[in-house]
């Protein structure tokens, strides 16, 4: 199955695609000899971030921006990373609904994918699945996040660009800005445009880059655009392939990728010595009896994580 999926993969057949994308997500024994076939492929495709608290219309945005780029005869794929249930487990996938426009599009592949407890607003195997889709040959991956706001940074880690959206009304604006977002954010646009206190947020955004003052080798642009009508949507695009052609011609693009795979190699070696320790049943009856004596205040869990690390008790 696997063979055969590779085969359509390279041939260009997005159902062998789309059937390497879910054995990536459910951790199959095979995902290793995928990412090894496909690496080599790999062509270092712009990838490019949307995220912002929700309801200020990033799946909206996010098509009028597909549908632009269609205009300019690009390929786009988009990752969309929708919040699992931590009750039943499960995740409501609707952004392809909601990008009903472009979702049969011959040169657009839309996947939803659902976070499965991931804190950060992108699931586990999210750059891996746009690893596929850059081997796969696409011009622009973007990936939407699940849109919690605040604590929404891992996808800095997966993306050339971030775009942080924001709107008019979705709270106090301070309070917006003092968030996590505005540390990650190389463009930022405040949709909704035509919502009151659209231009006092504009101006509010630039003013605390302008006092930050964080990047220096690159103007932070700030956009405002109406998604549902398509007004600034045109600026918005020319500002995205502009970065993305500027990033890639100053290096950027293989500096951020060795600070992908560094990052990458260490998670998943973390991983294995986290598996192999707990798989060991010792350290497990260590750890019942050091919660017992926590619990009845003969040691600290300090002492007890020292306890856990000696070779022999």
């Amino acid at each position: 199955m696997v063979e055969l999926s590779l085969e359509k993969f390279f041939s260009g057949d997005k159902v062998g695609l789309a059937k390497l994308i879910t054995l990536i997500e459910n951790d199959d024994p095979k995902a290793d000899e995928i990412i090894h076939r496909i690496y080599p492929e790999m062509k270092n495709t712009c990838r490019i971030g949307f995220t912002g608290p929700p309801g200020v219309g990033k799946s909206t945005l996010l098509e009028k921006v597909i549908m632009e780029l269609r205009k300019k005869k690009k390929t786009v794929a988009v990752v969309v990373v929708d919040p699992t249930s931590p009750f039943t487990g499960g995740a409501i996938l609707g952004d392809r609904i909601r990008m009903s426009k472009v979702y049969l599009d011959e040169g657009v592949f839309i996947r939803s994918m659902a976070s499965r407890g991931s804190l950060g607003g992108i699931a586990d195997k999210t750059k891996s699945v746009c690893d596929l889709l850059d081997a796969f040959g696409f011009d622009y991956i973007f990936i939407e996040t699940v849109g919690v706001g605040q604590v929404e940074i891992d996808i800095m880690n997966a993306s050339h660009i971030t775009v942080v959206i924001l709107a008019p009304g979705a709270g106090d604006g301070i309070q917006t800005l003092k968030a996590g977002l505005m540390e990650i954010g190389d463009i930022f646009v405040v949709n909704k445009g035509d919502r009151d206190g659209a231009d006092q947020l504009v101006n509010l955004i630039r003013y605390t880059i302008e006092l930050k003052q964080e990047k220096p080798q690159q103007e932070t642009l700030v956009i405002k655009t109406m998604g549902r009508k398509g007004e600034g949507v045109s600026e918005f695009v020319n500002g995205i392939c502009n970065l993305c052609m500027s990033l890639e011609e100053r290096g950027t693009f293989s500096t951020q990728k060795e600070a992908w795979v560094r990052k990458e190699i260490s998670g998943l070696v973390e991983r294995e010595i986290l598996e192999r320790f707990w798989k060991n049943s010792d350290k497990k009856l260590i750890l019942k009896e050091c919660i017992k004596d926590i619990i009845s205040g003969k040691i600290t869990p300090f002492e007890a994580k020292k306890i856990l690390l000696k070779k022999k008790r």
